[in-house]
């Protein structure tokens, strides 16, 4: 016999608003992961090298990114590069 499972509860879509805050998240978080990056380049040894110039590049281009559809949204950039990322997901600044 086939057991059918079924969603319990709907999936609620997110508003613009949500949808535009957690892109400006992520942006944030995507700048300070890419600063610590380069930081820690500035201290790698041997191996480590290689791997935080892929973690630089990849992080900027998905910061690039980011950005690009940022502003495609109308937000403002520049009001976002004055924000700092906690791992709580919140903002400061």
């Amino acid at each position: 016999m086939q057991e059918e499972y079924r969603r319990e509860e709907k999936i609620v879509e997110k508003t613009e608003i949500e949808k535009e805050m957690e892109l400006i998240r992520s942006i944030i978080k995507t700048r300070e992961e890419l600063k610590s990056d380069n930081k820690n380049f500035e201290y790698a040894k041997e191996e480590l090298i290689d791997y935080y110039t892929y973690q630089i590049k990849a992080n900027q281009a998905k910061l690039d990114y980011l950005i690009k559809l940022a502003k495609l949204k109308g937000i403002e950039v520049d009001m976002i590069n004055n924000k700092k990322y906690t791992f709580l997901g919140e903002e400061a600044g």
